[in-house]
């Protein structure tokens, strides 16, 4: 399975250290996947900055590498405020490109957890809806901290 992940841009210089382990470990957003299913990255980007500019146009270069799925990173929704046009951008490309979006790459760090909670960040359904993927036990959550 060839996958490309979109960041963030206020993380533009991430190493993806998170979003490779978890895809090697099948954690997070990754646990939809088989252990026998290889996984490639072959594409890593920003979103360009606010309002996504490369959300636009990097798909498709994604797409001649070949990439099959599209990764919003969990940063987009940990952040402070989280990216509140990742549902959009989950919409837009799968409307455009005819490519499914995952929302998520690692599982939420549990002091992203402890903040957003504090915050009332993710209240609405819909919140609860986009970092499903990404939710996990708390040993793991305490892992990616």
């Amino acid at each position: 399975m060839k996958i490309g992940i979109i960041i963030c841009s206020r993380y533009k210089d991430c190493a993806g250290g998170k979003c490779f382990r978890s895809m090697q470990n099948r954690e997070g957003a990754f646990s939809v996947y088989s252990k026998d299913t290889p996984l490639e990255v072959v594409g890593y980007v920003g979103c360009g900055g606010c309002p996504g500019v490369n959300v636009e146009y990097a798909p498709a270069e994604m797409i001649k590498n070949g990439v099959e799925v599209i990764h919003l990173a969990t940063g987009m929704v940990v952040g402070y405020p989280p990216c509140p046009r990742v549902d959009f951008f989950k919409k837009f490309i799968e409307e455009k490109y005819k490519i499914p979006v995952i929302i998520g790459t690692h599982p939420i760090p549990e002091k992203y957890l402890v903040t957003h909670k504090a915050l009332k960040t993710w209240n609405s359904k819909k919140w609860q809806d986009l970092i499903h993927p990404v939710m996990s036990d708390p040993l793991t959550m305490k892992v990616y901290d």
